[in-house]
């Protein structure tokens, strides 16, 4: 799939979550709510996805989780706040 039409259709999802529950929800609905979509239009993804940290060549485990990583080329991170700041970014 390409690129483009995979983000495509997430973003898509994205937005039919943000329509139906409304705000107000904690991050992890909004994460559930967005794999039932993403399962819907057959989309493959992993929720809670390990990833190391590379440092000096030495991949380090430290808990990093990627919220969806989708199609294994698409990471997406969920954010439940009143006002996006520039640590978010």
């Amino acid at each position: 799939m390409v690129f483009d039409e995979l983000s495509h259709k997430v973003i898509g999802c994205c937005i039919e979550v943000h329509k139906f529950p409304g705000p107000g929800l904690l991050e992890n609905a909004y994460k559930s709510c967005l794999a039932s979509e993403l399962q819907e239009i057959g989309l493959k993804y992993k929720m809670e996805y390990e990833l190391p940290v590379i440092y000096k060549d030495k991949f380090i485990e430290c808990g990093y989780r990627i919220d969806l990583l989708i199609e294994d080329c698409l990471i997406v991170e969920l954010k439940s706040v009143e006002k996006l700041l520039a640590i978010h970014g």
